[in-house]
């Protein structure tokens, strides 16, 4: 084989390594960024939507300590994000909501509670449904967290 053969077939080798070298850096280069970029905005999007259900869980909880008439409209929302967290959470996060929802429901059928026994709520930490629900979510966090690495 001539020598200039196999000087072109080398150069054309290499120019071809060279260049799908290239395009596979750059492929594996833009799927990690595309990939960081939709689990943050998976997790920014999970964030917000467990601070909505605790301040609708909030509101329509101490509406079910003051009253037997449940505020339909809230309870609506309430289960809207609830459904949401089946959706985009784990199963422990939307198990945890559902539970609140129960026990929200459940409140309504309870007589309705003066100040001075939410005081007592308040100091006895009974008032505090969204404890357990705050440390499943942490706890989905710190698992996002270790996908990244």
């Amino acid at each position: 084989m001539n020598a200039s053969v196999v000087s072109a077939l080398a150069a054309l080798v290499g120019a071809a390594i060279g260049g799908l070298t290239s395009v596979l850096a750059s492929w594996l280069t833009q799927r990690t960024q595309v990939r960081a970029e939709w689990r943050a905005h998976d997790r920014i999007r999970r964030q917000e939507l467990y601070r909505d259900f605790i301040e609708e869980a909030t509101k329509c909880y101490i509406n079910a300590l003051q009253h037997n008439e449940p505020d339909l409209p809230a309870l609506g929302s309430l289960y809207a994000k609830i459904s949401r967290m089946r959706v985009q959470s784990s199963r422990e996060v939307a198990d945890e909501a559902d539970l609140i929802g129960r026990k929200i429901v459940d409140t309504y059928l309870a007589p309705d509670r003066s100040f001075l026994e939410l005081r007592e709520m308040l100091a006895d930490g009974s008032i505090d449904i969204l404890g357990k629900f705050s440390d499943v979510c942490r706890a989905e966090f710190a698992s996002l967290r270790a996908q990244l690495f």
